[in-house]
């Protein structure tokens, strides 16, 4: 597959809702923003610059690696919606340098955890209340599949913070669910975004080859996708949307891998 599959939503799956997504500016996140709206949500989301072309009724410029990012963020939130009904972290990410643990220093250890970690845990924490108050609300962390299947040689911070954030849902599960509220986890793995087709024509020209071999050649060294190919940002958007709605209310505390079956069943 190589052109982004298309769903229509129903426009009117999640009227009324309100939706909070981080990192809905790029990749995955964007999607997830595209697809709420569509489906007749008003959404926010977040970043540290603005944008111009994001379909989020509420765009927050924040920084939410601090506390006080975090904070401005769930004002705005509050004071334009009056709270959340689904809260979907997507922020993540890092920038870790190559070369294994001696490379990892405290500043890329903090890092990787102030931005794959901490957002959710103080938005979580300033947000969730009024979920509980009302006896209903859907949480969703995304995660990933490194979680399970780091790579050594430069993610193991970015891997052991999302491991964090998978056990912090899962705890989290456990004391929001008698309220009501839904707690989940979303592991992708390898996703086609913008930056993921840059990172292949790197490697291409790099290499000396086209980029169908660059792109191979990084399923190999994940070990393989069995489907051939990665995940696309509109198909983590719908396992999302899934979690979100009213047809997962029996879904609750568990983790939601979607790797084109990269990891293996044993």
């Amino acid at each position: 597959m190589t052109v982004a599959p298309t769903f229509r939503a129903d426009p009117e799956e999640f009227a009324g809702r309100r939706v909070l997504v981080t990192g809905g500016t790029k990749g995955a996140g964007a999607a997830i923003v595209r697809r709420f709206a569509e489906g007749g949500a008003r959404v926010a989301t977040s970043a540290r610059s603005s944008v111009n072309d994001t379909p989020a009724e509420l765009f927050v410029t924040a920084d939410l690696t601090t506390r006080e990012g975090v904070e401005t963020l769930a004002e705005r939130v509050q004071a334009k919606f009056g709270g959340v009904d689904i809260l979907v972290h997507c922020l993540g990410g890092s920038t870790a340098p190559g070369g294994g643990f001696r490379a990892a220093t405290e500043e890329v250890w903090q890092a990787d955890f102030s931005l794959n970690l901490w957002p959710a845990v103080r938005l979580d924490r300033l947000l969730a209340p009024a979920m509980i108050e009302k006896g209903e609300g859907a949480i969703i962390h995304v995660a990933s599949i490194q979680r399970r299947l780091p790579l050594h040689d430069s993610t193991t911070p970015y891997a052991a913070a999302k491991a964090a954030l998978a056990s912090y849902s899962k705890s989290l599960s456990k004391e929001l669910g008698p309220s009501g509220v839904r707690v989940n986890t979303v592991s992708p793995g390898w996703i086609r975004t913008d930056a993921a087709d840059r990172m292949v024509t790197r490697l291409a020209e790099s290499g000396g080859t086209d980029e169908n071999a660059a792109r191979q050649g990084i399923m190999d060294a994940l070990g393989g996708i069995p489907i051939g190919r990665p995940a696309w940002p509109e198909e983590v958007a719908e396992l999302v949307a899934f979690l979100a709605s009213p047809r997962a209310a029996a879904i609750h505390g568990a983790d939601h891998v979607i790797d084109g079956g990269t990891i293996p069943v044993v």
